[in-house]
């Protein structure tokens, strides 16, 4: 299931919602039902909306540790409405077929432990064969990446728009696995600015200028600014190697290989982009280059650069040594998609660092990719995520079974997820009114693949890329934000 986002969900399948609007459970009705027949109440009405409020905010708490934000892991409820190709097929069935992030054991014992419900039963049987309009909900103990601790700077604020410079390694929203760790939830919690509209987006690696409307009307003038190509963009990035002095216009097309690992390259099929390139110095060994994207395909600038022979000094995904020998240079790759994404995957395990990439190993497990979030800009697409794990899942409408053959690190499970006991720790949650919280978030989760797997955590370093929005412009507005430390001319790793 998707986490929510400031665009319009697909009915019955998105889940949870704005503050005070989330698709809620269907309220069983009361009637005779014939001998075995299951009734299957009508889904509620989703409500526009992109707030979120108290109740969500109070799910768990922040802590620093190292320069880092980290989020207390939570008990979180992820729910979803049957969708249309699972009916007439049983829970087991469904959980083997579509979310192999987890075993069939951990569903079993989930279901044992009363996190797995439907239509706000407890599943006592995964062999249940699913109908249209079910209502699932599965309780899980959720951990977030950490992020960087450095704080969101407001650059400007009035009764229309909020402006901030967002930090780098920050997704703007709430999706894949972060929630808590976003820009909108940190907004809402730490400055009291709720119902905020999305008007742009950025990479979650990307710092810099980010705008938000308070209200729909303004979100819908400054929409159609961008439909009619009236907003400008200017980032800074530092890249290898000494750039030419002279303007460098790219028109690659981008082709989206990965939407799950988030990643893209040139490509004849891809979709037609422009940007344009200047020089503003160089220090002997990389140039800060200024970038004008026309178009706003996903990661534009990063593609573009790389295409260049002059990809970012620091960017995790595309100055890496999984790109070959000229790390993309002129689309030179020699791999397949499959080989490209499998030695990306590979090259982070070995480091480390797959948290870098805002994706876990579970994530990996599963199968199936998501659409483009069809928005402009060197924006990240938000994950359609899982909605019994919370991890990425297919589509509805579109998969890509080329994903189940990227190898994933292996998880340490060294627990009998079969023979749980129950009635011993496996309703620590004591989810059984959709609550959730931050309650026993010391405690270890006997069904929780996180609280049993170590994992190193980034250093703050590794969180920063060194690409940042400069400035953004409109026909009556211009925000920018100041340049950022490595952009200045003498500064030296």
């Amino acid at each position: 299931m998707a986490e929510p986002g400031p665009g319009p969900s697909r009915a019955r399948q998105e889940e949870p919602g704005p503050a005070g609007k989330e698709e809620a459970a269907p309220a069983p009705k009361k009637r005779r039902l014939a001998g075995g027949e299951r009734y299957v109440p009508p889904p509620r009405k989703l409500n526009a909306g992109v707030s979120f409020g108290a109740e969500h905010f109070a799910e768990t708490s922040y802590y620093f540790e190292g320069g880092l934000r980290k989020v207390r892991p939570y008990y979180f409820d992820f729910r979803t409405y049957c969708k249309g190709r699972w009916v007439g097929r049983s829970l087991l069935h469904v959980f083997g077929t579509e979310f192999r992030a987890q075993p069939l054991a951990y569903y079993r014992a989930a279901a044992r432990a009363g996190r797995l419900r439907l239509n706000e039963e407890p599943v006592r049987d995964l062999d249940i064969v699913l109908k249209n309009n079910d209502f699932l909900r599965n309780t899980v103990h959720r951990h977030e990446p950490p992020v960087t601790a450095q704080p969101i700077r407001i650059l400007a604020e009035d009764e229309e728009v909020v402006v901030v410079d967002k930090p780098s390694s920050l997704p703007v929203h709430p999706c894949g696995r972060f929630r808590h760790n976003t820009v909108i939830f940190i907004l809402g919690k730490e400055h009291g600015l709720r119902e905020l509209h999305t008007l742009h987006r950025l990479d979650r690696m990307t710092s810099g200028v980010l705008m938000f409307a308070k209200t729909a009307a303004v979100s819908k003038r400054i929409d159609e600014q961008v439909r009619q190509r009236q907003l400008e963009k200017e980032y800074v990035c530092r890249v290898v190697g000494e750039f030419p002095e002279h303007e460098v216009v790219c028109e690659e097309p981008i082709l989206v290989v990965s939407y799950k690992v988030g990643v893209c390259r040139v490509d004849p099929k891809g979709k037609p982009c422009q940007t344009l390139f200047q020089r503003l110095s160089y220090n002997g060994s990389s140039s800060v280059v200024r970038c004008l994207p026309r178009t706003g395909r996903t990661h534009q600038i990063r593609v573009h650069l790389q295409f260049l022979g002059h990809p970012i000094v620091n960017d995790p995904i595309y100055n890496m040594e999984a790109w070959g020998p000229d790390r993309g240079k002129g689309g030179k790759i020699g791999k397949t998609d499959e080989e490209l994404l499998k030695a990306l995957v590979e090259e982070h395990c070995s480091k480390q660092s797959l948290e870098v990439l805002g994706i876990g190993e579970e994530d990996l497990n599963s199968s199936g990719e998501s659409k483009d979030c069809g928005n402009s800009g060197d924006c990240t697409k938000s994950v359609e995520a899982d909605p019994i794990n919370g991890s990425s899942c297919p589509a509805e409408d579109k998969k890509d079974p080329e994903r189940n053959d990227v190898a994933a690190c292996p998880l340490n499970s060294d627990i009998d997820l079969e023979t749980l006991d129950k009635d011993k720790e496996l309703n620590l949650c004591g989810n059984q009114d959709g609550q959730t919280g931050e309650k026993g978030w010391e405690e270890k989760d006997p069904l929780c693949v996180e609280c049993r797997t170590s994992r190193r955590d980034p250093s703050p370093k590794e969180l920063v890329m060194f690409l940042h929005a400069l400035r953004y412009k409109g026909a009556d507005f211009e925000y920018c934000s100041s340049m950022p430390e490595w952009a200045m001319e003498d500064w030296e790793e």
